[in-house]
């Protein structure tokens, strides 16, 4: 049984669907996907710059998309939930079935 009206219960929904907005966000769980990446792994794979890169893992860390352990000097991040890759992978082959 829900409370209140029906769109409370999307509204979890919403705020992942809206941290993963950017390309760059997608980029980066694609390549989490894969395993655990260290902030300068991601900037190599995906040529972005260092400081774009950590301002959004810090989007996806609040959305609770992704954490972080320390690995030394440096801090690895990885996916909360595989189930957000299987959603990334899914929206990225239905936009290349439209470009056919």
């Amino acid at each position: 049984m829900s409370s209140g009206s029906g769109y409370d219960t999307f509204e979890g929904a919403s705020e992942l669907l809206r941290a993963l907005s950017a390309p760059i966000r997608l980029a980066i769980v694609s390549e989490l996907a894969g395993g655990e990446r260290c902030v300068h792994e991601l900037v190599d794979t995906l040529g972005a710059p260092q400081p774009l890169v950590s301002q959004h893992l810090r989007v996806l860390r609040g959305a609770g998309v992704v954490r972080g352990s320390r690995r030394g000097r440096e801090i690895a991040y990885q996916l909360v939930d595989e189930h957000v890759a299987h959603i990334v992978a899914d929206a990225v082959s239905h936009a290349g079935e439209g470009s056919m």
